[in-house]
């Protein structure tokens, strides 16, 4: 493994500092100044929640447009110009004076992070490696940890000392001046792809071809895994997104609430590890009846949890979810389509995910506005997933014949 490190650390360290840059736009770090968001521009729980809800969805149609540039554009342009808007979109969350602006201003932040840099960390990742591809993803998404372990204090300090909207513009300056000058510097020299013969060429996919994005879609594969790519993201930003409320139901403070972010990066780097382990051993598809069992164990345990270290315990078993459907999004794209247009496959896929994450907090923030709180609705989203994993079990069937 330390061998695989040192020499593909350039372009590890570029999938490592992705990731953790996107964080500066997903919803858990978003959700951090939520209480001050709302106080600023007078938004109850769900009327914040469908603002958040449209921005993203706005952000995922912007994705299904223009996730195809990672193929068509050499990712050292592309991640850059990225980068610039990225930075433009934090500051505009520092000045922004009205409704309007921060609906803008969230949109670009979840086009920029969790769509664009999270899609074309997953898109070099499956071109730039083929049989060791799940240990490059489960190196690459540890950026995401480092982002969930290093970012939450330092935000919740800034956010007291110099506010809200300034804190914004320290984020600005971080994306401008410390990640857009490493990714210059990280993808000044291009790399082929390496782990199969003839791998320069591209890796296919089934049928010994490389598959369009219209394809893809016709097939009834895709379809087959669309509830798989939806369910995680929905359920892991209800619980993040909506957790001050968990604690007001709940009667915790969130300082009692906090150590479940070490459980969270705790549980993604062993489900990181070992889901690369296993997809590069068995293949991925194997793992797709497993992907949410973990996350119904930990959904079940919020709704009845009684005390914040059942919150800990069930907020890792979220975040194993979390971390092992990266892994298997990031192996089995590529190996079902093969690499020469995943960026414009996977740019669907990535739309779904984000469209997840835009659905958590409308659907259960008007919900809650509705009098039913979400650890009540805890139940039906673990009994979803339930079901959810049963029925991978001929979807994974149906794959193993085809390959």
């Amino acid at each position: 493994m330390w061998r695989f490190i040192t020499e593909n650390r350039r372009w590890l360290a570029t999938g490592l500092l992705l990731a953790f840059g996107s964080c500066l736009g997903q919803t858990w770090f978003i959700s951090l100044f939520a209480g001050e968001i709302r106080a600023e521009y007078g938004l109850s729980d769900g009327q914040w929640g469908l603002l958040y809800t449209a921005a993203t969805l706005a952000s995922a149609a912007l994705l299904f447009g223009r996730g195809s540039l990672a193929d068509t554009m050499p990712l050292s342009r592309l991640a850059p110009m990225v980068a610039v808007l990225f930075a433009g979109a934090a500051a505009l969350m520092a000045l922004g004076w009205a409704v309007w602006t921060l609906g803008i201003a969230v949109f670009l932040l979840r086009f920029c992070g969790q769509g664009m840099f999270s899609h074309i960390q997953m898109t070099a990742m499956a071109r730039w490696f083929v049989a060791t591809r799940g240990r490059a993803i489960a190196i690459a998404n540890l950026g995401y940890t480092a982002g969930q372990v290093l970012l939450p204090l330092p935000a919740v300090l800034l956010l007291g000392w110099i506010g809200w909207q300034a804190s914004w513009g320290v984020v600005a300056g971080v994306i401008l001046f410390i990640i857009l000058p490493l990714l210059l510097w990280l993808l000044a020299q291009d790399r082929a792809p390496k782990g199969s013969p003839g791998a320069a060429a591209g890796a296919p996919g089934l049928g010994g071809r490389h598959w369009r994005r219209p394809e893809a879609m016709r097939h009834w594969l895709f379809w087959a895994l669309v509830p798989l790519m939806l369910t995680p993201g929905y359920i892991g930003t209800v619980v993040f997104f909506h957790q001050v409320h968990i604690s007001e139901i709940k009667g915790w403070t969130l300082a009692a609430m906090a150590p479940a972010y070490a459980a969270w990066a705790l549980s993604e780097v062993a489900a990181s590890f070992a889901a690369g382990w296993l997809c590069d051993r068995i293949g991925p598809t194997r793992l797709l009846p497993f992907v949410v069992v973990p996350l119904a164990l930990g959904i079940f345990l919020i709704g009845v949890a009684e005390t914040p270290l059942v919150w800990i315990v069930a907020i890792g078993m979220v975040g194993l979810t979390q971390d092992m459907s990266n892994t298997v999004w990031g192996t089995l794209l590529p190996a079902v389509y093969g690499t020469d247009h995943i960026g414009s496959v996977r740019a669907v896929a990535s739309a779904v995910i984000v469209v997840s994450t835009a659905l958590g907090p409308g659907v259960a923030g008007v919900i809650i506005d509705a009098g039913v709180p979400v650890p009540a609705q805890a139940a039906v989203m673990a009994a979803w997933c339930a079901l959810l994993s049963l029925a991978m079990v001929p979807v994974m069937r149906g794959v193993l014949r085809a390959q």
